[in-house]
């Protein structure tokens, strides 16, 4: 029996700031609250808007969620992989 599957997700990977500052989260709360968002970016990067900037580097994008109060700052590879920058608040 064939499954059939859904829009494959983007691949969330981690600056090294990001990376620190996930690592400095405890409240399981807080946790629970950055996990839906990252789900929300890796199934739509495009869910979040575009920052004002110029085009020399990578486009840069926030998503930002009121009712779980979390914004993240991004930017999508080429390739659809999410890489979430030095920013993430919750």
């Amino acid at each position: 029996m064939d499954r059939q599957h859904g829009p494959r997700r983007a691949r969330i990977a981690f600056s090294d700031s990001a990376a620190k500052q996930l690592d400095s989260i405890s409240d399981e709360a807080e946790l629970h609250a950055l996990d839906r968002a990252l789900v929300v970016i890796s199934v739509d990067p495009e869910a979040g808007e575009p920052l004002p900037g110029n085009t020399a580097g990578p486009r840069l994008r926030q998503y930002a969620d009121d009712v779980e109060r979390v914004r993240l700052v991004y930017w999508v590879t080429a390739l659809r992989t999410v890489v979430v920058v030095a920013f993430i608040e919750v």
